[in-house]
Formats: structure tokens, C-alpha cells, sequence
């Protein structure tokens, strides 16, 4: 009888104790979820608010101005506005839960009156590749797949990784050779960057600018469309970074305005 009670008042503790467990994983969730909202508010109010002023402005410019040196410098800024506003929308789409969603079109869906812009994941990543060689940087890239089947912020987020990679490589070892390989699969996106070791002297004042966070930035943002991000040294002396990416992420946008299916022969 002993026996029995004592099993029985450690079946309720171990139980109280995963209730309270799992109790304590609900909080830590939720928390975490209306964080993801608040950053998802603010980004949008503030950051968003004031690029799309930026590129109002610049686009204004660009069309008083009688200088032709000037209006190429208000059509950069004005592209490169548009291309921060399409990350900013996709992250802050990221960011916000599916049941957030209603009501935000206007505030997410929409570009209000900024249009126009190019997002980097349709500049390809052949043109990171080129920028790279033009400043003497030996790359060869591998691209295996259809990019088009991954939704935008996932180009987007692959784009980054590219970038990162060939700017640490221009940063940290020059006279090195790069391997860019990507590989668009079913139902996810393969990365890889690898370079060997520097074979020239490091510039000590390019290689300590920057924040030195780019690294740990990605893999916080790839973490938050639900890839894996992996880098470090290599036997040789070079460098990888290696990630894997879902091929859809959806955003508040695609929750929202979700795609009619076509009927069968409709061109």
C-alpha cells in the first residue's frame, strides 16, 4: 500500500512538473510571438515610413533637377530605396503571425505610391559574381535549378548569404579562389561559399571595417524564415558558409492575397 501511494504521488509531481513545463514553453512562446509583432510595428512605422520619404524625395529630384549628373544619383537612390522597401515588406511579413494579418494590406501589401523598385533577388546572383571579378576576385558560380519556383524572400535571403560571402572574401582574403554553388531543389535551396586560403596581404583597415555582426545578422534572419546557416574555417586556411533555406516562405502578403487557381486551358 506504501508502495502504491508512493508511485502514485510520483506520477502527479512528474506530471505537475511537465504541466508546469509545458505551461512555461506556451509563455516563453507567446512572448516571443508578440515580440515578433512589436519589431513587426515598428519596423513598419518608422523604418519603412522614413525609406519611403527617401525615395519620394529622390524620385522628385530626379525629375526637377536640370543636372544629368544629379538625376543618375536620384535614380540610384531611388532604386536602392525600392530594393530596401521589398526586404522591409518581406520581413516585416516574416514577422507577423498569419492571424495578425487582416488589415494590413495597406500597410504591408501595398507600396503606397513607391513603385518601381527592383528587388535583389531579381538582380540574380550572376551580378554579385560580376561585381566580384570586376575588382579582381576569382569566382565561379554553380547555379543548379529553377530560382523562379522560390518565393521572393527567399531570394532575397539567399542573395544576402551570397553577398556576405563575397564580401568577406574581398575583406578578409584576397587572392583567393571562390566557389559560389546554389542548388534550387523541391522544397528547399541549397547554399555554398567557399574560398581558399588568402594568398595576398589583408588590407587591415578594409578588413576591420564593418560592424563584424554580418555573419550572426544572417543567420538570425535565415533562422527566421526556418533555414540553418553554418560557417567556419576550413583545413586549407579558407573560409565556408554553408545554409539551407524552405523554397516558400509566406508572408502576410501571400496570406492575405493568396493566388487564384487557373482552369485548365486558361492561358
Amino acid at each position: 500500500m506504501y508502495v502504491a501511494a508512493r508511485r502514485g504521488l510520483i506520477a502527479a509531481l512528474t506530471e505537475r512538473a511537465e504541466r508546469a513545463e509545458r505551461e512555461q514553453f506556451l509563455l516563453a512562446e507567446r512572448a516571443r510571438a508578440e515580440e515578433r509583432v512589436r519589431l513587426a510595428g515598428e519596423m513598419h512605422d518608422v523604418v519603412t515610413h522614413r525609406v519611403s520619404l527617401m525615395v519620394l524625395q529622390a524620385g522628385a529630384l530626379r525629375v526637377v533637377s536640370s543636372d544629368e549628373r544629379v538625376r543618375a544619383e536620384a535614380e540610384g537612390l531611388r532604386a536602392a530605396g525600392c530594393q530596401a522597401l521589398e526586404e522591409l515588406r518581406d520581413l516585416v511579413g516574416v514577422l507577423r503571425s498569419p492571424e495578425s494579418a487582416a488589415g494590413v494590406v495597406g500597410a504591408v501589401g501595398d507600396s503606397g505610391g513607391v513603385s518601381g523598385g527592383v528587388g535583389v533577388g531579381d538582380l540574380g546572383l550572376s551580378v554579385l559574381v560580376e561585381e566580384s571579378r570586376a575588382v579582381g576576385v576569382e569566382v565561379e558560380l554553380s547555379e543548379v535549378g529553377d530560382r523562379s519556383v522560390s518565393s521572393p524572400v527567399v531570394a532575397r535571403t539567399a542573395y544576402r548569404i551570397v553577398q556576405e560571402g563575397l564580401t568577406n572574401v574581398r575583406k578578409h582574403a584576397p587572392g583567393c579562389g571562390v566557389w559560389v554553388e546554389v542548388r534550387y531543389e523541391a522544397d528547399r535551396v541549397r547554399l555554398r561559399v567557399r574560398n581558399t586560403a588568402p594568398t595576398a596581404a589583408v588590407d587591415r583597415e578594409l578588413a576591420s571595417s564593418g560592424s563584424g555582426s554580418g555573419l550572426t545578422g544572417l543567420r538570425q534572419r535565415v533562422e527566421l524564415v526556418g533555414g540553418t546557416f553554418e560557417f567556419g574555417p576550413r583545413p586549407d586556411g579558407g573560409f565556408h558558409i554553408e545554409s539551407e533555406l524552405p523554397i516558400y516562405v509566406p508572408t502576410t502578403r501571400s496570406w492575405i492575397r493568396p493566388r487564384r487557381p487557373r482552369a485548365l486551358g486558361q492561358n
